[in-house]
């Protein structure tokens, strides 16, 4: 039992007199109270400077060692709360921190208490950078929090989605809120599920996206909707993924792609322009490829073009070729490809490094260098090419004295994949990134398949998801040719390498949307349990409509210049998608569990 609480009394009075020390400056040669933490303490001979931060800002507080407050002041130690009244005043000349704002300000205190004191910190947060271990953070996040860099990352945040939202309204949007407990419609990732209570032995699940509900208000006549929407999904993590994420959900009847794209390009521009000034970024066109052209030419779907770098086909110069690997890998159907690398001999170390990059993250076995000297070659592949051949290469590849060509015999998908990854190596390598860090590359992916078949479960999947609409030249292929050839109203919006969004023109007619569902191996009566209530919404004259998704958590980072969404999401999950700030996820009591009908099978003793 506490006998006893010492602490200080305020009024409501002080309260209500307290500002915030970004408004210092319209009280110069005021009286102020000011309450905060103590950023920092330091002691210049007959004077004490404390740096007090507050949610606003930090500003220096001082007090000289002729005052009866002296004495407590040296006691105090950082991240202590205080209560401060003193005057406002500018700083000499030669004192003032052009660093920080209001650095031309300083406080003399008259008046000092503490609020609260603190017992001394897991890790030092009056550091702007740092390597701190990443779980200490997350299990101190509210210490973590405290952090000028992360402060500002959640300010801005809040600055980005206010933006948004006002954008949105400019534009005669209407913000929705969809359910968070929803049905199960399995469209691609692990969902979560929440058992019921009422219905026990049924279930809710926590939404994937709003990709449905959007669908059917556009059915309900809103025409132009948007929401800043939390989403879940129970996959694997990375830095740029987490179980639960907010998009920016966005929906329009009556549009066709085109259009959709256009105003897209124009909120990008105005987004980045708002929130990226001083960083003197340059917009670069805007540029549409097709998936196929992007895989093919650049190894990825969302391919950096801020350097050049394409991938080559040098797979018919080799079709008389005497060397062994090259002969197997033709006549598994396979390709020869490769990259250029511009006035770069690689050493022998640089090679084997990047060769087991290619077999570690493509999944290749092996790669080839070619330098391109004066009048010859340096390369393992030299005593297997012909003269012949390496003149095709040269003029293939355009290379030049020099000149580094890197080539992968693979399976297509092998192939492109691994010279994708080593397109991406080469450049950090060669600080080609550093070069063009400030241009912004945004592209457009178009032209999507429809289907792509899976081996592992034996049947047609989607690219997408399965309301994304065919072409309109293509549908005829639903019903005769190859499925998969057909392509979609789809596309991914990129930014340097980063896929930012995704959408596409929905399908809206009734008929066609059951025939994919067909076209997927679903039975008429999981069908009708798991899509019926869209498949009947269409009934009753559906517009035709079409929309977006941008990953707000990942659209904040670029635009703070981060590397982790994690730093800009208040209470992240760690790698393992644990909380480590709350524990969770955590047992259940077993009440609970009974209340809900479950039974959890406990390990076997022996």
């Amino acid at each position: 039992m506490i006998e006893k609480i010492s602490m200080e009394c305020f009024t409501d009075e002080e309260f209500q007199s307290r500002i915030t020390i970004k408004r210092l400056g319209e009280y110069v040669g005021k009286s102020v109270i000011l309450m905060g933490w103590i950023h920092r303490k330091r002691l210049h001979g007959q004077v004490i400077f404390l740096d007090l931060r507050d949610e606003s800002g930090f500003m220096q507080l001082v007090i000289p060692k002729t005052l009866e407050i002296a004495k407590m002041a040296e006691t105090l130690k950082e991240e202590f709360v205080l209560f401060v009244k003193g005057e406002v005043a500018q700083r000499s000349a030669e004192n003032i921190n052009p660093k920080v704002a209001l650095g031309n300000l300083e406080v003399f205190v008259s008046e000092i208490r503490v609020i609260n004191k603190s017992e001394p910190l897991p890790f030092a947060v009056n550091l702007y950078e740092g390597n701190l271990d990443e779980n200490l953070r997350m299990r101190y996040r509210y210490l973590d929090l405290r952090r000028d860099v992360m402060r500002q990352n959640i300010v801005m945040r809040h600055k980005i989605i206010k933006f948004i939202r006002d954008y949105m309204d400019n534009y005669d949007f209407v913000e929705v809120e969809t359910p968070m407990l929803t049905k199960g419609t399995p469209e691609g990732s692990r969902e979560y599920v929440v058992p019921s209570r009422i219905s026990k032995g049924q279930f809710y699940v926590l939404p994937q996206s709003p990709q449905q509900f959007k669908q059917l208000l556009m059915v309900g006549g809103l025409g132009r909707y948007f929401q800043i929407a939390r989403c879940f999904r129970d996959e694997d993590l990375r830095a740029d993924r987490q179980p639960e994420f907010t998009q920016l959900d966005i929906e329009m009847s009556y549009i066709c792609q085109e259009q959709l794209l256009q105003f897209i390009e124009s909120f990008m521009i105005s987004l980045f322009q708002k929130f990226n000034p001083e960083k003197n970024f340059k917009f670069m066109p805007f540029k549409r490829i097709s998936y196929y052209e992007a895989m093919t030419k650049y190894g990825s779907d969302k391919p950096d073009l801020r350097f050049d770098m394409p991938i080559m086909d040098a797979t018919d110069v080799f079709q008389d070729t005497t060397f062994q690997v090259f002969i197997n890998i033709l006549k598994e159907k396979g390709n020869i490809k490769g990259i250029k690398v511009e006035n770069k001999s690689f050493t022998v170390k640089e090679t084997k490094e990047l060769t087991q990059i290619a077999i570690d993250q493509g999944g290749t076995k092996g790669m080839f260098a070619i330098n391109f000297l004066e009048n010859s070659i340096k390369s393992s592949l030299a005593s297997h090419l012909k003269p012949e051949e390496i003149e095709k290469i040269k003029a293939i590849f355009d290379a030049k004295p020099g000149d580094t060509v890197l080539l992968i015999a693979d399976i297509a998908r092998v192939v492109h994949k691994t010279l994708g990854i080593l397109r991406l190596e080469v450049a950090r390598r060669l600080g080609i990134m550093e070069k063009v860090k400030n241009d912004l590359a945004f592209l457009w992916v178009i032209d999507f398949p429809l289907l792509d078949w899976s081996e592992e479960e034996n049947k047609y999947v989607t690219t997408h998801h399965p309301f994304t609409s065919p072409k309109d030249e293509d549908i005829p292929a639903l019903f005769s040719g190859d499925p998969l050839k057909i392509l979609t109203k789809a596309y991914d919006i990129v930014l340097n390498g980063s896929e930012m969004g995704g959408g596409s023109i929905r399908i809206h007619n009734q008929d066609l949307q059951h025939k994919i569902f067909e076209m997927l191996s679903l039975k008429e009566e999981d069908i009708q349990a798991r899509f019926g209530h869209i498949l009947r919404a269409f009934q009753y004259g559906a517009p035709p409509h079409g929309g977006i998704a941008f990953g707000i958590d990942r659209l904040v980072t670029v635009l703070q210049n981060g590397s982790s969404i994690r730093d800009v999401i208040a209470f992240p999950k760690n790698n393992s998608a644990r909380d480590l700030l709350m524990e969770a996820p955590s047992p259940i009591h077993e009440d609970q569990l009974k209340e809900l009908g479950i039974q959890i099978e406990k390990p076997k003793t022996e």
